[in-house]
């Protein structure tokens, strides 16, 4: 299926009827301007009138959350840092699960070993020590926050909810990707959220994850939860639920993935899915 794809794929409705819907935030749910567009919030309101829920699982921190709820009304609890920290709407910390010690020492030093610039997400703080570096002003815009500027981040590695190797080149962190998830594996999570950011979160704790403890606090069948995702960390909770849908800016083997493909994050994709897979007319 082409990644560049601006129309929905011919495929049926759900076999079960959706009760949930899970939509990762950046490149699904928001456009590449981080913005929510009016066909969105108009299916977000259209969800709501059908008596369907919505929350969302994303590689942003608690922060990055706050403005999406105040837009979308968003009433149920979120996964925030992939999924491994549940947060309720006004942001309240839920549950937290943090990178064991040794496993964010050895990304750390991984990440500079591959000449990536890091980024420590702990103690509700986006900590880094180059506040000038690559996509710092672009996550300043999503996550409508400063950073924590620190000479050394290894102090925070020992309480760290996620760790972020940052990269304009990427090629090189998809190859940092392989490598470093090999490396890491069993002891923490390691996926690109976007090209340019590979994020380690603690191990078995991610998308997947939030879609069982939604399905656990809602007493719902996982087959009743709908999935929206554009990356590779969005791929575990696919599996999870009943259905899914890939953007179409989403890589071949993530549209291979789920259930449906449905048109760009930059083309209303979000809206569309609703629309065609999940309130069929």
């Amino acid at each position: 299926m082409p990644a560049s794809s601006d129309a929905p794929s011919s495929v049926d409705a759900p076999p079960t009827a959706i009760a949930l819907v899970i939509s990762d935030v950046d490149g699904t749910l928001v456009t590449s301007e981080k913005r929510l567009t009016p066909a969105t919030r108009a299916a977000v309101r259209r969800l709501k009138a059908a008596g369907i829920g919505l929350t969302i699982a994303s590689s942003r921190p608690p922060v990055g959350l706050r403005s999406l709820v105040a837009e979308l009304g968003l009433t149920l609890p979120m996964g925030a840092f992939n999924g491994s920290t549940l947060v309720a709407p006004d942001l309240t910390i839920l549950s937290e699960t943090l990178i064991p010690a040794e496993a964010a020492q050895d990304a750390a030093g991984r990440f500079a070993a591959a000449g990536l610039d890091t980024w420590v997400f702990a103690h509700g703080a986006w900590n880094l020590t180059n506040p000038y570096g690559p996509y710092t002003d672009l996550e300043r815009r999503t996550l409508r926050t400063e950073p924590n500027v620190v000479a050394d981040l290894v102090p925070l590695l020992d309480h760290a909810a996620k760790i972020v190797g940052v990269s304009a080149d990427a090629a090189h962190l998809e190859a940092c990707e392989t490598e470093i998830a090999k490396a890491l594996a069993g002891r923490a999570d390691v996926h690109r959220s976007q090209a340019y950011y590979l994020d380690v979160t603690p191990p078995g704790s991610g998308k997947a994850a939030f879609v069982e403890a939604m399905s656990r606090h809602l007493g719902l069948d996982p087959a009743r939860i709908a999935t929206l995702g554009d990356a590779g960390n969005d791929v575990p909770m696919f599996r999870r639920s009943g259905f899914s849908v890939a953007m179409g800016n989403a890589s071949p083997s993530v549209q291979a993935a789920a259930s449906a493909v449905t048109a760009t994050n930059d083309a209303d994709g979000f809206a569309k899915a609703i629309a065609d897979f999940i309130l069929p007319c």
